[in-house]
This record gives C-alpha cells, structure tokens and sequence, in this order.
C-alpha cells in the first residue's frame, strides 16, 4: 500500500507539473522550485495516508481496504491537480489553456 501511495503522490506532482508547463502558468524558476519542495512532502505523505487508511479500512474486508486506499487517493490527486496544477486567474503565456489554465488534455468531466 505503501508503494501504491507513492505512486499516487508522483502522479499527482507529475501532473500538476506538466499541465502548469503547458499552459505556460506558475512554471518559471520559482514555480519548479515550489513544485519541487511540495513533492518532497507529497510523495511520502500519500504513502503514509495509504497505509493508514488500508489499515483502518482492511478490518471491514480486505477488498474494502483497497477501494479505500483507490479512493482516497484518487480524491487526493484530483485535488492536487485541481489546487496545484490549474492556477486560476494566472497569466499563461503559452496560448494553449483558457483564463481557467486548466489543459486541452484534461477530461472535462473531472473537477479542476
């Protein structure tokens, strides 16, 4: 479980980077800076709340444990992407997001 919150921690950093690289908004030397020291907190932070919540939520049933651990940590990196990776009412300067800077490539139907 460990693992797999790591993996989720990564995921949300990556792509929160990538969608402020692509609308060109918060991705200038201070911005990777930033992204770079909240990674540093994310990735074992995840991992610690997945182990907990497996842990709390495996007495139920195994298999509620780990739809648990997916769901937290799918509200988790919806979150950091929505907080993180669409600044709103930054300028972006690449012409590709609108005011929102929210990606081309994120699915509309997920929160941002």
């Amino acid at each position: 479980m460990a693992l797999l919150g790591s993996g989720a921690g990564y995921l949300a950093h990556v792509l929160a980077a990538n969608a402020r690289a692509y609308c060109d908004a918060g991705w200038e030397a201070g911005g990777k800076f930033e992204m770079f020291f909240q990674m540093v907190g994310l990735v074992p932070g995840c991992a610690v709340l997945a182990v907990l919540v497996w842990l709390l939520a495996r007495r139920v049933h195994p298999t509620v444990g780990v739809a648990a651990v997916l769901l937290v940590l799918g509200t988790v990196v919806v979150w950091y992407f929505a907080t993180q990776g669409t600044l709103d009412g930054y300028r972006g300067d690449s012409g590709s997001c609108g005011p929102d800077n929210v990606p081309a490539w994120w699915p509309g139907w997920l929160p941002s």
